[in-house]
């Protein structure tokens, strides 16, 4: 047969050219694919439904690790002078925040409450004052402040202080109120608590006690005439030489490191005290008391 016969054969027979030699694949795309159609028979499937998300839950509560600290029940072996041996402050010490436990009944509502009166005969029972102090109880006024404690809550604080102070030192502690700086406690020291073996760890807002003055052994302190005061003495230790109290309180006497309850220069304390006319006992030369304030400078 002719070869354009033969062609024509091929064509008609329905046979193609050659194969061509097979192409690559493309790669596989990792990118979700969804298909156009359904198939009439079987209806669309719903995605799954998540199961509803539950509340999210607050974390247990723990016990704050001072709680931890049994404040009060460790006694410190005695230095030659007769105060505690001085140690580092515990850890759980060092941003001290302990909840105040009322000694009288919080203000209510927490609003600013204050009152002053005659130290009567109930009330001079619970304080550090015996015949023979240098002033009388006529002298001297029992005072009721309310204070802000470091739980953030309201209470009730008593002092005893001077009848001629009386007035400035509830002015001073309104604006404290109002400025929500935090005091732990502030209750009336007894005579008893003079006696008691130094744990270090005290931190009572107190005015007056009946003693000498610190490291002294005969001549009143100013706490003696209800003529100075000491706030939050653990944040804001007295130090001389190698003696710092409270003993524990070593943390405290780096002033950089602020934290509250701190008492610092300029701070609204120091401007409060000053307005009154009492001097700050960080401002001493050649000892540091910053926890004191004074109306004699001492």
């Amino acid at each position: 047969m002719k070869p354009l016969l033969v062609a024509a054969a091929l064509l008609l027979a329905g046979c193609s050219s050659p194969a061509r030699a097979p192409q690559p694949t493309a790669a596989p795309s990792f990118a979700p694919t969804t298909s156009a159609t359904t198939s009439p028979t079987t209806p669309p499937t719903a995605p799954p439904t998540a199961p509803p998300t539950a509340p999210p839950t607050a974390p247990p509560t723990r016990a704050p690790a001072y709680s931890t600290w049994p404040l009060g029940q460790r006694r410190l072996p005695l230095r030659p002078d007769g105060f505690g041996q001085v140690r580092p402050t515990p850890p759980t010490l060092r941003e001290r925040r302990y909840p105040t436990r009322d000694v009288l009944p919080p203000p209510p509502g927490g609003r600013w409450r204050s009152s002053a009166g005659p130290v009567t005969p109930a009330i001079a029972s619970r304080l550090a004052w015996r015949p023979g102090c240098p002033v009388a109880l006529a002298e001297l006024r029992y005072v009721t402040v309310s204070f802000r404690g470091f739980d953030g809550a309201a209470h009730t604080g008593e002092l005893v202080v001077a009848a001629t102070e009386a007035a400035g030192v509830v002015s001073v502690f309104r604006a404290l109120y109002a400025a929500d700086f935090p005091i732990e406690q502030m209750r009336l020291t007894s005579l008893d608590e003079l006696d008691l073996p130094p744990t270090g760890d005290g931190n009572n807002t107190g005015a007056y006690v009946c003693r000498p003055t610190t490291g002294q052994s005969s001549g009143f302190s100013a706490h003696a005439y209800g003529l100075a005061l000491d706030l939050d003495p653990f944040q804001n230790p007295y130090v001389k030489g190698d003696l710092v109290l409270p003993e524990l309180a070593s943390s405290y006497l780096d002033r950089t490191w602020v934290r509250p309850g701190m008492v610092l220069d300029g701070s609204l304390a120091v401007r409060e005290f000053a307005r009154i006319g009492w001097s700050w006992g960080g401002d001493f030369v050649t000892l540091h008391d910053y926890q004191h304030f004074t109306a004699t400078g001492r």
